[in-house]
């Protein structure tokens, strides 16, 4: 089978954590930073739709932890395919925070890995091939609207929470055309 042609079942959080981690390593950040921001801009995604389909609820509580863990100076904010991503300086480098503490790449790589298995890198090449067709300006643009275009199809509303999907290879490379 053609690389073009293969599918791969898996769930979406992966498939935009590993998208977000490309599109950021393009747009400057270094691999280990754009790991970390991936992972927490899935992470984000998932936890609003997750509010919008009623799975959770905020509540005073997370609020609160959340503003306890936050230090005056020490975070920034990076902005990647419409979402807000908390970052802070380490002496590695940037790294987006979860949970007040910052992620460490090798548990992005470990958790990819996991769900990508033997075709991780092949997926990682195809999404920095799409990546790298479009201007970084246009690619900063367009992202979130390509991962869409090429995102495993689930069923929608609750159905489809934490279900696989088909990875269509052959999606990816014509996103850009979409």
């Amino acid at each position: 089978m053609s690389f073009a042609q293969r599918k791969i079942m898996i769930n979406r959080a992966p498939v935009l954590t590993l998208w977000a981690a490309v599109v950021a390593e393009r747009l400057g950040l270094d691999r280990d930073e754009a790991l970390t921001v991936g992972k927490a801009l899935s992470g984000l995604t998932a936890h609003a739709k997750g509010v919008r389909l009623g799975i959770y609820e905020p509540t005073p509580e997370t609020v609160s932890d959340k503003r306890k863990a936050l230090q005056h100076g020490e975070e920034i904010h990076i902005d990647l395919m419409g979402r807000s991503i908390p970052v802070v300086y380490t002496k590695d480098g940037l790294r987006a925070v979860r949970q007040g503490k910052p992620i460490t790449p090798a548990s992005v790589d470990r958790y990819l890995a996991s769900k990508f298995g033997d075709d991780l890198e092949d997926v990682r090449q195809a999404m920095t091939v799409l990546a790298h067709s479009l201007a970084a300006a246009d690619l900063a643009r367009q992202a979130f609207r390509l991962y869409e275009a090429f995102r495993p199809e689930v069923k929608a509303g609750t159905a489809g929470w934490g279900a696989e999907g088909e990875l269509n290879l052959a999606k990816l490379a014509l996103a850009d055309r979409s």
